[in-house]
């Protein structure tokens, strides 16, 4: 589809404002109806209750159009996949599908099984619906999704989806169908769950269709110029708010097995109010590693994308307009740039992700005071773990699945607290925490404790949120849990005086009471009566925790998230708990 350029700047006079905003919301409206869809249809838990899966529409040139509520790492880069689909089916046609998981060419990591379906009308190509959803299993070597062993792609063992062709005149390619299964731990589940992210790609093309058949194509394509145009005026306007800079930051990923070393990350963020640019260089990193820890450019793009759109004021759309602002710039080779062949990048979605948000929102607290976010809870530790094993309940079949259960410190804004389920940076509090009830009635797992934990806060005038505590473990029999956290060497740090978050630990209960430490990332099998406990980050604070409003110190003690000393040594207040239960400030 071609679309007339017009100027970002040059406000056109023939196109209704109101008919702007509804189509733009119409187009939201399609996402957010594809997202149901899945939601309502994915077999796995990691679907239809943790929702770790997004939706986008990108137009016929590569440009990402909608996004709704998509999690960022997914959808930031929607673009990507289209280029790909272009690239190897010069010719397609109405009824075409096509899955795409090569974190090579443009998809994300391996587990992101993204469903590609063209959208015809009249015969001409105008968009690409997208779904891609988070596989319980996509086929590696060990039952997990994140393979951070993995010392290149053979190692890591998932299966290659280079964007094939699924599907054509709207029925499967069987061919495709029985490679997957025999590859894939629970075939019917997986299935299930290519169905349902098909039927949302599928929704995505009637809808968009209609919308088409009631506009015109005409007036459709001038829309996706001016939306467009419009968004990119917005963020003009955001950037010309903040002062000319060059801001650096650095960070650690704690020390991961394969390399008995921290990974050290580094960002320059150039911000040219003038021109209204900004400039992400992540091109001052390692190169790739031997393990699973690499990004792919799809989540380096849309990490150092989100470390932006973070600091922004107005709600501005993700779109190829806002897009055209801010350059992220990558080094082929690089463990935060572009992986190269067969450099694993296994686990290119979150870790090495979170910390380049992360160091990119924290670097904007150099500008002053009221510029800048602290650093938020990293990593995936068991209480986002894959689990997997077999079920005495269902004829021992065999169960995968990650679980997304941690509740994780958030972090502090120069005007807010942190978020009290933030998840981690990729996801910003998008997606969903497990369900306890349907993940225990999905698989053999018995979860003990879900909660917050007092004094684990990063303090400051705006506090990060709190850690939280998980433990689980197998009913009857021996379960696998796998993991990759983060946060335990180098916990979120604060900025302007706030002080970091609490530190991530990962621990495993015998059954005799006993207490043994594990490593930050592991491969652990759990006995019946055997339980893991993760403790989480917390979200590092903003400012002096002194200046903090004593009314706000108080409600945290009245709630349990801060105890009496940590509110008087950490804060400065003398608080007392009263007969009746209420926190009060001590009198003089």
């Amino acid at each position: 589809m071609t679309i007339t350029e017009t100027p970002a700047d040059e406000v056109r006079n023939d196109f209704d404002p109101v008919l702007l905003a509804v189509l733009a919301n119409r187009l939201d409206g399609i996402v957010r109806e594809m997202t149901n869809t899945l939601l309502r249809t994915g077999r796995s838990a990691i679907l239809n209750t943790a929702r770790d899966f997004s939706c986008s529409i990108v137009t016929a040139d590569n440009e990402l159009l909608s996004a709704a509520e998509g999690l960022p790492i997914h959808v930031i880069g929607s673009q990507l996949l289209t280029r790909s689909m272009e690239r190897h089916h010069p010719v397609i046609n109405e009824g075409d599908a096509f899955l795409h998981n090569d974190p090579y060419d443009g998809n994300t990591h391996h587990a992101d099984h993204s469903i590609l379906v063209p959208v015809f009308f009249d015969g001409e190509h105008l968009f690409t619906a997208v779904a891609k959803a988070h596989q319980a299993d996509c086929g590696n070597s060990r039952p997990t999704t994140y393979a951070g062993y993995a010392k290149d792609i053979y190692d890591e063992g998932a299966i290659n989806y280079p964007c094939v062709k699924i599907q054509s005149n709207y029925d499967d390619v069987q061919d495709i169908i029985r490679m997957s299964k025999r590859r894939i731990r629970v075939p019917e589940q997986w299935y299930g769950d290519y169905l349902a992210s098909l039927g949302a790609a599928r929704i995505g093309e009637r809808r968009l269709k209609e919308v088409v058949a009631k506009y015109g194509v005409d007036t459709i394509k001038t829309f996706i110029t001016e939306w467009f145009n419009y968004s990119e005026r917005l963020m003009i306007e955001q950037i010309r708010q903040w002062p000319a800079a060059t801001l650096t930051a650095t960070t650690n990923h704690d020390p991961i097995p394969q390399l008995d070393q921290e990974i050290p990350l580094n960002v320059t963020v150039t911000i040219d109010p003038k021109e209204a640019r900004v400039l992400v260089d992540l091109r001052d990193n390692i190169d790739c590693v031997p393990a699973g820890y690499n990004m792919s450019e799809a989540t380096a793009l849309a990490s150092g994308m989100t470390g932006i759109f973070n600091q922004l004021t107005e709600s501005i759309p993700y779109n190829e307009g806002s897009f055209r602002r801010v350059t992220v710039a990558l080094r082929q080779n690089s463990i935060a740039g572009i992986p190269a062949h067969p450099s694993s990048a296994s686990v290119a979605t979150t870790n090495v992700a979170d910390r380049v948000i992360n160091m990119t929102q924290a670097a904007f607290a150099g500008l002053g005071e009221g510029y800048g976010i602290a650093e938020g809870a990293i990593g995936q530790g068991p209480g986002m773990g894959v689990i997997s094993g077999h079920d005495n309940r269902r004829g021992n079949s065999e169960y995968i699945n990650q679980l997304y259960l941690a509740s994780s410190g958030g972090p502090a804004s120069p005007t807010t607290d942190g978020w009290g389920f933030f998840g981690i940076p990729v996801t910003a509090g998008i997606m969903y925490r497990d369900s306890v009830e349907i993940d225990e009635r999905k698989y053999p797992v018995l979860i003990d404790e879900c909660r917050m934990l007092p004094d684990s806060e990063g303090a400051g005038k705006f506090r990060g949120a709190p850690a939280g505590r998980v433990t689980y473990g197998p009913t009857d029999t021996p379960m696998n849990v796998i993991y990759v956290a983060d946060g335990s060497v180098y916990p979120p740090q604060g900025v302007r005086g706030g002080l970091p978050g609490h530190a991530q630990t990962v621990e495993k209960l015998g059954i005799d009471g006993s207490v043994e430490s594990l490593q930050s990332a592991g491969n652990v099998i759990l006995q019946p009566g055997e339980r893991i406990v993760n403790i989480t980050n917390g979200g590092g604070g903003y400012g002096d925790p002194k200046s903090r409003d004593p009314e706000k110190v108080r409600l945290d003690v009245e709630d349990g998230l801060v105890s009496l000393e940590r509110a008087k040594f950490v804060y400065g207040l003398d608080i007392e708990i009263n007969s009746s239960g209420r926190a009060a400030l001590k009198s003089d």
